[in-house]
């Protein structure tokens, strides 16, 4: 390795710390925040804990309904991810795989979607929730976050990707179009059916805007919104805050911890990368 490349490598890892440290440093100031006193957060705390106070998350358990909370966003989360995943994949199937009019034209609806932002489409979503009764209920929740459009967009590049020659040998022995998709397309791909799961799983549990708006009551509330709901008749208490939107994000930080290696690999397997 001569010296100029050395260099380079140098530069670029000291460049990837410093950017490591700038991304880490509000996670870390509010770790730290939620392990103090609220006299202490106020006062001048420094950068480094001088304290181990974990009334904060007492205070969080004890005095919020967080409990509730984590209810509602794993029920909610966990179903947008399983109705996304299980309509994506079948829609995809058919557009990729059945041939009927209008085909390419609803392909181009999908895509065109797939470029409106979600905030264009909430007056509409929410009025009829209104109308169907939905609002402060679970289905209300759920039913306003099942427009994925990327979901059916991958399923359809890889449905695409698998030969011809399977599909045929599948069909001459006698199996259908559910048969196809489940035993031939959804195994072949079942890394990238992997990842876009956790994808819409960890979408779902950090959504705001829809559930902060068709949520009003404390029993209905996600975590996100119900983070909104952590003050005090005397002000706002920054350490408890902290607390509550540190234990919010633990579920996802654990989840992605857990699946990261997986998912890796499930999409570089999906992809032809490797294997």
């Amino acid at each position: 390795m001569n010296i100029a490349s050395r260099r380079e490598r140098i530069l670029l890892t000291a460049i990837t710390v410093i950017a490591a440290a700038i991304w880490f440093f509000p996670l870390y100031w509010a770790l730290i925040t939620s392990f103090r006193s609220e006299h202490n957060v106020v006062g001048n705390s420094g950068l480094f804990l001088t304290e181990f106070n974990p009334a904060a998350y007492v205070s969080a358990f004890l005095n919020t309904k967080i409990l509730t909370w984590y209810v509602n966003s794993i029920v909610t989360a966990l179903a947008i991810t399983v109705i996304v995943i299980t309509f994506g994949m079948m829609c995809a199937y058919a557009l990729s795989q059945l041939r009927f009019p209008g085909r390419r034209l609803l392909y181009g609806a999908i895509l065109v979607s797939f470029m409106v932002p979600i905030q264009a489409v909430v007056v509409s979503q929410f009025i009829l929730m209104n109308d169907l009764g939905f609002i402060n209920t679970w289905a209300g929740v759920i039913l306003g976050q099942l427009i994925v459009p990327v979901v059916v967009i991958v399923f359809k590049q890889f449905f695409d990707a698998v030969p011809k020659e399977m599909r045929e040998a599948v069909v001459l022995d006698g199996g259908g179009e559910y048969t196809l998709l489940f035993r031939l397309y959804l195994p072949l791909n079942k890394g990238i059916a992997v990842a876009l799961a956790i994808i819409t799983f960890i979408q779902a549990w950090n959504s705001f805007l829809w559930p902060f708006l068709v949520t009003t009551s404390d029993e209905v509330m996600t975590i996100p919104v119900g983070i909104t709901q952590v003050h005090d008749a005397f002000g706002v208490q920054y350490a408890r805050l902290m607390a509550v939107a540190l234990l919010g994000a633990l579920p996802v930080v654990a989840a992605y911890l857990l699946f990261q290696r997986r998912v890796t690999d499930a999409v570089m397997l999906s992809s032809g990368i490797k294997g």
